[in-house]
């Protein structure tokens, strides 16, 4: 049993998969991957997320939180890069766990991945909805209210859970949809609508900066650290830092914690390794021109919206928009509101794209149904079944579940797969150092300690409620494993042929 649950698979048996009938089409391009990076990164971040972090745990120290946020993914970025450049394979960091520490923690990953990409696909469609709402707003046209917001919230206040008076988010619902058919549709297909939306959002991130600053008062940046530059806790238990209300850690690390959301994204271009032309060279490049390009816009905008509007009036659901309606400027609030909808979507985009990759390599182990999960349409060549179902949950969550607590589920889910990755490419080394890495992490293993420690800093720096979240999640995953993934394993299947045969 124990060896079965810490069985690897080999470098060989990776490359096998890439000649398999179920492999999918090599159409991207270091433009196109490092086109996904963005469309992924920027988006919920810039346009969502820094009004909660900046209005309930940093205030102007926000700036700082994207930094320590940043640095922290560009130590877990550069060990993607080197896994991408040496297991050209769909499935990611469940791949790489499956390549270095066994099946048990692939499966772990997996279902963690899972978590990240459905969870996160949800927490953008809600962040969608309210922006396009906002859009709505501008021509005096108004949804109904009981389909305008999911149907309760977390009070910071309170530590509770508030009825909202609306039934469920209906623009959430219908933009999941929409997106599902562009991806059962082809990757290159959504590649080149995900280009698109990249180069509106770009645009519109631009001009709130240039626009912005013209704006800026400094007197708003003062105090910069109204909750302090720490916000560290212990499952819990805060060790450095304010507690806020509902017994959550507040400060510049806190914030991190909470924003480390908006950089979910550059490791979804290592799902796309098997669709990339050149993977060896063009996944590093896309993920590191992504996640530098993306670390430098976030600062400048979180600079721009907290000087010019007070961190404590600055709105939590379209907080880049309104800060522009604040100042006096409705017609930027207008095209702000255009270009949040379209970056918005190209996350959303990339996000369920990714999803059914994962669902893929798993199914290709045998660890979930291949029937259903493996399958691959014969004309589009895309996990149709897995990208029509993931669609569906994104498009319920994002519908019925409110922006606070489904974002910080999905950092500590994203958090625990880069502690997996780091940690997996020491052990690589050591267990296969002949591999040949044509991208390899710089300063030995110094990078990828750095990873873990930072990572895991940020996991304790989010309230203990995610936590337990996370254990309830996990223990479901592995009550799946161990009724079904652990009996139709490939990998023991061919191991016990293989007995078989030698018995005879």
């Amino acid at each position: 049993m124990a060896n079965q649950l810490f069985q690897i698979k080999t470098h060989e048996s990776l490359v096998e998969e890439l000649q398999g009938e179920n492999r999918l089409h090599r159409v991207l391009g270091p433009v196109q991957l490092s086109a996904l990076g963005v469309g992924a990164i920027i988006g919920t971040g810039i346009f969502v997320l820094t009004g909660v972090a900046a209005h309930d745990l940093t205030g102007p120290a926000l700036m700082l939180s994207f930094v320590v946020s940043g640095i922290t993914c560009l130590f877990a970025a550069l060990c993607y890069a080197e896994f991408a450049s040496m297991v050209p394979v769909a499935g990611s960091a469940y791949t790489y766990a499956y390549a270095t520490l066994g099946e048990l923690l692939a499966w772990i990953m997996g279902w963690d991945l899972i978590l990240e990409y459905a969870v996160a696909s949800a927490t953008v469609a809600h962040g969608w909805s309210h922006y396009f709402q906002d859009f709505l707003r501008f021509f005096q046209v108004g949804l109904p209210h009981h389909f305008t917001n999911a149907p309760f919230d977390y009070d910071l206040t309170s530590g509770r859970l508030n009825m909202t008076g609306t039934w469920f988010d209906l623009p959430a619902i219908v933009i999941a949809l929409i997106v599902t058919v562009i991806l059962v549709k082809g990757i290159r297909e959504s590649a080149g609508v995900n280009t698109v939306f990249v180069i509106v959002k770009l645009v519109i991130v631009f001009f709130v900066i240039g626009v912005g600053a013209f704006y800026v008062h400094a007197e708003n940046w003062h105090p910069f650290a109204p909750f302090g530059l720490s916000g560290l806790s212990f499952f819990g238990h805060t060790v450095m830092g304010r507690t806020g209300p509902g017994g959550q850690p507040m400060g510049m690390l806190a914030g991190a914690a909470i924003v480390f959301f908006a950089y979910i994204g550059f490791d979804s271009i290592s799902t796309h390794a098997e669709e990339a032309r050149n993977p060896s060279r063009d996944v590093p490049i896309g993920i590191m021109t992504s996640l530098v390009l993306c670390t430098i816009l976030y600062i400048a905008v979180a600079a721009v919206l907290t000087g010019m509007v007070p961190y404590n009036h600055i709105n939590i659901d379209a907080p880049v928009s309104d800060a522009f309606r604040q100042v006096g400027l409705p017609w930027a609030e207008l095209l702000v509101s255009v270009g949040a909808v379209a970056g918005i979507t190209s996350v959303l985009l990339v996000m369920m794209l990714s999803q059914p990759r994962i669902f893929l390599a798993m199914a290709r182990d045998g660890l979930l149904p291949t029937g259903f999960f493996g399958a691959v349409h014969e004309r589009f060549r895309t996990p149709w079944k897995s990208t029509i179902l993931t669609g569906l949950c994104v498009a319920m969550m994002g519908a019925f579940l409110p922006l606070r607590i489904l974002a910080e589920l999905v950092n500590i889910g994203t958090l625990l797969a880069f502690v997996i990755v780091c940690a997996a490419v020491l052990i690589m080394r050591r267990t296969h150092p002949e591999v040949k890495r044509p991208f390899r992490v710089p300063l030995g293993s110094v990078i990828p300690v750095l990873g873990i420690l930072c990572c895991l800093v940020l996991m304790f720096s989010l309230p203990v409620e995610n936590w337990v979240r996370l254990a309830v999640w996990l223990v479901i995953g592995l009550v799946i494993y161990f009724s079904y993934g652990i009996r139709h394993s490939r990998i023991t299947s061919k191991r016990n042929a293989a007995a078989a045969l030698g018995q005879k």
